[in-house]
């Protein structure tokens, strides 16, 4: 993220989760020549097995169970299958556009320096958010790749039960490389914060006036190249925007375009497996320590206070939802406990990092009560089948942590405030909620337009090459025998 100079009044922050990257082309931090804490990579390695785990067999699960029994095993192979496609294609190419060396272009989009990770090799390492301190690049490649692959998995569920197999591979193929990539490089393609230091520090030890504006030209071109959103000082610790609210409203698009479900409205289409939906939830909590605490990069005390945070807004969350239901509906639901918990996931997911325990609590009881009237009253009034409601908890929930994030972030409401690496005594900058607030509205907007209608064009570009839907006839069949073959029960 872009850090202020010692002449810039510009709000920013470079705890923005699993943004950091020295594969923009920085200077190494030249005063020390850090090497990596065993600790750190360990917990970084771990923390990539986790959000895989949130894919495969988290989501899948999560996602499968709700759907009928004649299109559970659709379900698992697409999500199986993206996590796979996805793999390989942030290995050639993604990880390089979405943290490479852009150039010119460095504001809006990484270059081509790594394809096929051209130059990472064991030896080779990225900055965290402590100056100084560094983790192998392999273990940040990972960590990102497996952040790709689940972003996509998620859209999914807003056209389950009614999409081609061979649509949703391509369309995951065109999202992730024209959307995925450009606004992953858009938040956190962040400045390095041991470069921005080294830089910082001539600047204070410079005794003369050219040495000055030489140091000064260093910072300055540190915070030009950095992705636009983090240049505004949009704070997202580990994906509000670039994972939820990107997935959210292409699955809302999706599920408009592609159309509704047979017998939508008119027939009961209730959820085959609240079991396995409920082992998907609870993987997908376990995994989310991964996915939050394992953005801080390193494990301290940081870590630790975004594993505080998941924890603590996700039980709010799910008490939250099943309160309110139970309130409105007069009975408090399985259904309802998992995805408020999941709501309550989404919406810390940016903030984690940011506020203290408390806000996290407060984020979460607000978030389930907000998700829950689009989910059950808007996507009703509107008449769009969200099947499995990616819009109203991942773009909602994304909002909401997006814009929360802002305000949870002030120390007078516990968060940890404002960093300022180039301020040498205190790394102290000064919270403006006004100016944070507008960072995180303009990301919040550019996200939404970016995806939504690239997502829109993307979709109607497969429906010419391959068709989106299946007949009507192999619809009501179920998409496990007509795409695959086979089902996910033998009786």
């Amino acid at each position: 993220m872009k850090l202020p100079s010692p002449r810039s009044a510009s709000v920013a922050s470079v705890i923005a989760g699993a943004a950091i990257s020295a594969s923009l082309a920085f200077p190494a931090f030249a005063a020390n020549d850090p090497t990596p804490n065993p600790g750190d990579t360990a917990w970084m390695l771990t923390s990539s097995l986790l959000v895989l785990m949130m894919s495969i067999p988290g989501l899948a699960l999560f996602y499968g169970g709700l759907v009928r029994a004649k299109n559970m095993l659709s379900i698992l192979s697409q999500t199986f299958a993206i996590v796979a496609l996805v793999g390989v294609i942030y290995t050639v190419y993604g990880y390089s556009l979405a943290f490479g060396d852009g150039g010119s272009l460095s504001n809006y989009i990484g270059g081509f320096n790594k394809l096929f990770l051209k130059g990472v090799t064991a030896a080779s390492n990225v900055a965290t958010f402590t100056p100084g301190t560094v983790i192998p690049e392999y273990a940040y490649f990972v960590f990102q790749m497996t952040f790709a692959m689940i972003t996509p998995a998620l859209i999914i569920g807003a056209f389950a039960e009614r999409m081609k197999f061979s649509a949703v591979l391509l369309f995951v193929a065109f999202w992730v490389t024209v959307i995925y990539f450009p606004i992953a490089h858009w938040v956190w393609g962040v400045a390095d914060p041991n470069a921005l230091v080294d830089a910082a520090t001539q600047l204070a030890a410079a005794g003369d006036e050219a040495a000055k504006a030489a140091a000064q030209a260093k910072i300055d071109e540190i915070n030009a190249a950095v992705g636009w959103l983090a240049g505004k000082g949009a704070l997202d610790f580990a994906g509000g925007t670039v994972v939820h609210i990107n997935a959210g409203i292409a699955g809302l698009v999706g599920a408009i375009i592609v159309g509704k479900r047979i017998g939508y409205g008119k027939e009961a289409l209730p959820p085959h497996s609240l079991t396995l939906s409920m082992v998907g939830a609870s993987l997908l909590w376990v995994g989310w320590f991964g996915f939050n605490a394992g953005s801080n990069l390193e494990a301290n005390g940081a870590t630790a206070l975004a594993f505080v945070n998941t924890m603590v807004a996700t039980a709010a969350a799910a008490l939250s939802w099943m309160i309110v239901e139970w309130l409105v509906k007069g009975k408090p639901s399985m259904l309802g406990l998992i995805t408020g918990a999941v709501a309550g996931l989404v919406a810390v997911t940016p903030a984690s990092g940011y506020a203290g325990p408390v806000g996290a609590i407060v984020l979460g009881l607000a978030v389930s009560p907000i998700c829950l009237f689009f989910v059950d009253f808007v996507k009703k009034m509107a008449g769009y089948d969200d099947a499995l409601d990616v819009f109203g908890v991942h773009c909602i929930g994304g909002i909401t942590g997006a814009l929360a994030t802002g305000i949870l972030v002030s120390p007078d409401l516990g968060g940890v405030g404002i960093t300022d690496y180039t301020n040498l005594e205190n790394y102290a900058g000064t919270y403006d909620m006004i100016a944070q607030m507008k960072a995180q509205g303009i990301a919040v907007i550019a996200t939404l337009l970016w995806s939504g209608i690239g997502s829109a064009i993307l979709y109607k570009l497969v429906d010419v090459i391959v068709g989106l839907r299946p007949t009507p006839d192999q619809e009501r069949e179920g998409l496990d025998i007509t795409d695959h073959g086979e089902r996910a029960y033998n009786y």
